[in-house]
């Protein structure tokens, strides 16, 4: 009798995509992940992009636990939970300014509603752009690339998941411990003899370290700026017979390190991250030009188009609307707004998403670098300009309000591109990625917001805690265009130096050691620890472990502890209201 074998149902018709799964998991990691990435941002000064932490928890929840085997499901997954994301780098660059600056008193229902007009903006500006940018130019996009490997690995993915939560796990234990004990820094310098000026004083903070190995080699100079400010310019300082005696500091109510951040280092590289951003975009002109080309190009292919992409007129729709969602929030972000001062806003905000969207997709399919924070300084200093003749408090909030769009507008559009770049190599289609991303961008502006306002409320934005460094580097333009006190000359000095290391050649070079200067020196040891562990183990064990097993424990470390600092700012907020 011949044996009976198990009948497996075969297949038929083209695999699940765009699913209810799909968009609810992709919501949910989401909110995930842009919670803890925009927390991270706001420490550190720079974002990191969402689509591999979403390709691996993915994994781990549509074929770990829901037994679900379609590649291009995962894509969509993956595609809405970026989509969400894509709010944290464009409104942690932004929005903090307001707070910075004292001007709290904003409408937050319409600042949400003017990001989310961007983010359709951005959007719908960069989906005609998609056959040029990667069906015929061909772009790299290496981070599209990086999430189709995971996406084209089942078992690996899976694995990726458990490490991840693993991680996760061990640095919420920690940051919780550090939290109940008051144990949030290490002061080993004194430990060991250090003099109080070189501040040997470390992070406690898995989270840090594990930006730090994601970053890699790429982290390297964020590290040199550090320490040339506290163990090379500072113990020149003291050579010299520069540095403020005791007495002065007791009666200046600080430290040394305290002085030296606050009047020399944080001013300079302030200076840095401006001159650093400029100068590389001014060096992506090439790239301005072949942006051009792809716009000229792209409006000739209509049949690929009309089989491939959203239906263009579908595309209209939402430009135009959104154009007219941002020429009404203009109008009504302040009491005093005209409507001619409120339409050149929305104008050239909508001029400047389309410009900036190409320029940047360029520049992260080319390099995946992109100089967001320099296209959003540019885009807030036009908008004050053009609001300065409403009083300093209106023009701050109507110009942040509107660059905040368009801020959230480039983000979206440079997390398109990576996305149909990883579609592209799993052959999802991309009209219906592209669906996804509009599902998704709406929801990332409602939650960032939230996540402001509560972490304010705990730790204050710009406090030691939470430096939002790209806040604070738009709050001192803004106080410089609006003529406030600001110390010129360490900017200029700042700027002309950010601006002779990024025309180096080496990407965002000027920007990278401008942070390390202006971040906590705490933060930046810390930090350092993440990188010299990526060296060593890529050295060591080859980068194929760095991929396979310290990524994910690395991205483990940043959920688990952003969760936890979100969870004791709220605890914070609910005690301080009883």
């Amino acid at each position: 009798m011949a044996e009976h074998k198990e009948q497996r149902p075969i297949r038929t018709g083209p695999y699940p995509e765009l699913t209810v799964p799909a968009v609810l998991v992709g919501w949910g990691l989401g909110i995930l992940i842009a919670l803890s990435i925009g927390y991270a941002a706001l420490i550190l000064g720079f974002s990191i992009e969402g689509s591999e932490l979403a390709a691996i928890l993915g994994f781990g929840i549509l074929r770990g636990l829901l037994r679900r085997n379609s590649i291009v499901e995962n894509n969509i997954n993956q595609t809405i939970a970026s989509a969400v994301n894509g709010a944290s780098s464009g409104m942690m660059f932004s929005v903090p300014a307001l707070f910075i600056l004292g001007q709290t008193d904003f409408n937050a229902y319409v600042m949400v509603f003017a990001c989310i007009a961007g983010a359709f903006l951005g959007i719908a500006f960069i989906i005609p752009l998609r056959k040029q940018m990667i069906d015929y130019e061909r772009l790299t996009y290496p981070g599209g690339v990086a999430v189709a490997t995971i996406l084209k690995s089942p078992g690996a993915g899976i694995r990726k998941a458990i490490l991840l939560l693993a991680g996760a796990g061990v640095s919420a234990i920690l940051h919780f411990g550090s939290q109940l004990t008051g144990f949030e820094n290490w002061n080993i310098g004194a430990a060991i003899g250090l003099p109080e000026y070189m501040n040997g004083v470390w992070y406690v903070s898995l989270l840090t370290v594990g930006v730090g190995f994601i970053a890699g080699r790429g982290g390297f100079f964020f590290i040199v700026g550090g320490y040339v400010c506290y163990w090379i310019l500072a113990p020149m300082l003291s050579a010299a017979g520069l540095l403020p005696t005791a007495d002065t500091l007791q009666s200046m109510d600080t430290s040394m390190p305290g002085f030296l951040r606050v009047s020399l280092f944080r001013p300079v590289g302030i200076g840095m991250l401006i001159g650093g951003a400029l100068t590389g975009i001014a060096l992506a002109f090439p790239l301005i030009i072949s942006a051009i080309k792809s716009m000229q190009s792209a409006a000739k292919v209509k049949s690929g188009l009309a089989q491939d992409e959203m239906p263009i007129k579908l595309l209209y729709f939402a430009i135009g609307g959104a154009a007219l969602l941002l020429f009404v929030i203009a109008i009504y972000s302040t009491e005093h707004m005209s409507f001619l001062r409120g339409g050149v806003m929305a104008l050239l905000g909508t001029l400047w998403i389309w410009v900036a969207g190409v320029i940047l997709s360029e520049c992260i399919g080319r390099t995946n670098w992109s100089p967001l924070s320099g296209m959003t300084l540019i885009a807030v200093t036009i908008l004050i300009i053009i609001s300065s003749g409403l009083g300093d408090k209106e023009a701050i909030i109507s110009s942040v309000l509107v660059g905040a769009a368009a801020c959230v507008a480039m983000s979206q559009a440079t997390d398109l591109m990576l996305d149909l770049k990883t579609g592209y190599l799993v052959g999802a289609l991309p009209r219906k990625q592209q669906m996804a991303q509009f599902i998704g961008a709406w929801l990332g502006p409602i939650v960032i917001m939230a996540l402001i306002f509560v972490l304010h409320n705990a730790y204050g934005l710009g406090s030691e805690r939470l430096p939002a460094p790209q806040g604070q580097v738009l709050a001192s333009m803004v106080n410089g265009i609006l003529g406030g006190d600001v110390p010129l000359q360490k900017y200029i000095a700042g700027a002309s130096l950010g601006a002779i290391l990024s025309a180096s050649g080496v990407g965002g070079l000027g920007v990278l050691v401008g942070l390390g200067f202006y971040l906590p020196f705490n933060i930046v040891l810390t930090y350092s620890i993440g990188t010299l562990i990526r060296i060593f183990s890529d050295w060591k064990f080859g980068k194929l472990w760095g991929e396979e097993v310290g990524i994910p424990v690395a991205a483990g470390f940043i959920i688990g502890e952003a969760l936890v600092g979100v969870g004791f700012a709220i605890s914070y907020i609910i005690a301080g209201m009883g």
